[in-house]
């Protein structure tokens, strides 16, 4: 069993950190351990730059001439093809666009038309609940379409797919547990059953490598306001593979998506490429905060990122169950970390008033019902140093009860 690390060698494992000065460029507050970048990524300097410069002097002193002069109308794309780098997407089959749960709309209408001859729906049961909400309003839309989801209709998702299934929907990192799925292995599953693949990516776009054209996906979406730190509801984006974007349609035929958007024509005629995959007018304050945050990413060796991100869980999970054993808290994160995201849970059946307690201590993390505790670890911002402090808040809470005070189990309206 490996030593549990003392303090000097967590110093030192900070000290030897190759992304340790990007902690430098983010907004931390004082007396804060942020561990929820899973759920919202913290603020970069360059975001409040970028929104400064967008509000005062291009909308504020260009107005409408931004469009054209400041390349409000592209942003999009040059967005899209700036995060399809981080999720080993070619240039133009990215797109920065809407929402995750309107992207996956757009994406099962889509797949679903491409395989017009089957009728099933595969997803998972424990996805997150927008996943399979979206895919029930799909499904209420085609007559005679079934819904297969896995932990229902079958232990396993790949005893789901047949010749009746159209797309599987699935996630490359669980958003509870933080289970990594093998997308190459996945998608070449699907492939040979003749069905195409929607990869939900919002735990991993940032959080590690990602290879969808190598793994032949066939679609993609995700959100930017996790560990693409892009801000509060940041635009989400969608992945078309370049195969499919002569044949593939979205439902949502919005004028942004249209072959000629200021030709004002009465009829819809889509947009050659990845711009059909668009919808309305895109929120330009929005898109420039994200591209703040991406201005990062520019520096980031994604295979040091993954590294770190292993470290950090790796060390969460030793320290925890060496000094918090005894407290009931079970992992419930894979054990491998090459079958782990950027993220450790941890279940216990208090586990709301637990991470109350945490948060007034200065630990932020969340709580996912009915008894989890989420940790997500973000390598450009948080350090070694964080995971034993937070460590010794946690056990210092399971050990003198302090999560049992009343106010801790008062449920706010967001866990």
């Amino acid at each position: 069993m490996t030593a549990i690390p003392d303090l000097a060698a967590i110093e030192a494992m900070d000290a030897n950190d190759p992304l340790r000065a990007m902690r430098d460029r983010f907004v931390l507050p004082e007396g804060v351990i942020y561990l929820d970048g899973n759920s919202l990524g913290a603020a970069s300097k360059s975001v409040f730059a970028e929104l400064d410069r967008a509000a005062r002097e291009e909308w504020g002193q260009d107005l409408i001439r931004a469009w054209n002069k400041d390349g409000w109308f592209d942003m999009p794309l040059e967005l899209g093809d700036r995060i399809g780098r981080l999720i080993g997407a070619a240039p133009g089959q990215t797109v920065v666009a809407d929402t995750t749960s309107i992207n996956i709309y757009k994406a099962l209408h889509a797949a679903m038309g491409l395989r017009p001859d089957r009728s099933v729906i595969v997803a998972e049961g424990n996805s997150f609940p927008t996943d399979l909400y979206m895919a029930e309003g799909v499904a209420s839309t085609r007559p005679g379409t079934v819904l297969r989801l896995e932990g229902v209709d079958s232990d396993h998702i790949d005893d789901l797919i047949d010749d009746q299934v159209a797309v599987v929907l699935v996630n490359h990192v669980n958003y509870k547990s933080g289970e990594l799925r093998d997308m190459a292995a996945l998608t070449r599953r699907c492939h040979e059953a003749g069905a195409v693949v929607v990869w939900d990516l919002c735990h991993t776009a940032g959080a590690l490598p990602v290879d969808l054209d190598g793994a032949s996906a066939d679609f993609a979406v995700g959100c930017s306001y996790k560990y693409l730190n892009g801000g509060p509801g940041a635009p989400a984006f969608i992945y078309v593979a370049e195969r499919h974007l002569a044949d593939a349609r979205q439902p949502l035929s919005g004028w942004w998506g249209h072959a000629r958007p200021f030709a004002f024509e009465q009829g819809f005629d889509a947009s050659a490429g990845i711009r059909r995959f668009q919808c309305g007018t895109q929120p330009i304050l929005s898109l420039r905060a994200l591209k703040g945050a991406l201005d990062i990413w520019d520096e980031v060796d994604m295979q040091a990122l993954r590294a770190k991100s292993i470290a950090l869980t790796n060390l969460f999970i030793q320290l925890v169950e060496a000094r918090c054993a005894g407290f009931g808290l079970t992992l419930g994160s894979p054990r491998d970390s090459t079958r782990r995201g950027s993220q450790v849970s941890f279940s216990h059946e208090h586990a709301y008033p637990i991470m109350q307690a945490l948060i007034e201590r200065g630990v932020i993390g969340d709580f996912r019902a009915p008894e989890t505790i989420r940790f997500g670890f973000t390598p450009l911002y948080t350090s070694f140093g964080d995971v034993w402090q937070a460590v010794g808040i946690l056990e210092d809470i399971m050990r003198s009860g302090a999560w049992q005070a009343p106010r801790f189990a008062v449920r706010a309206a967001v866990t």
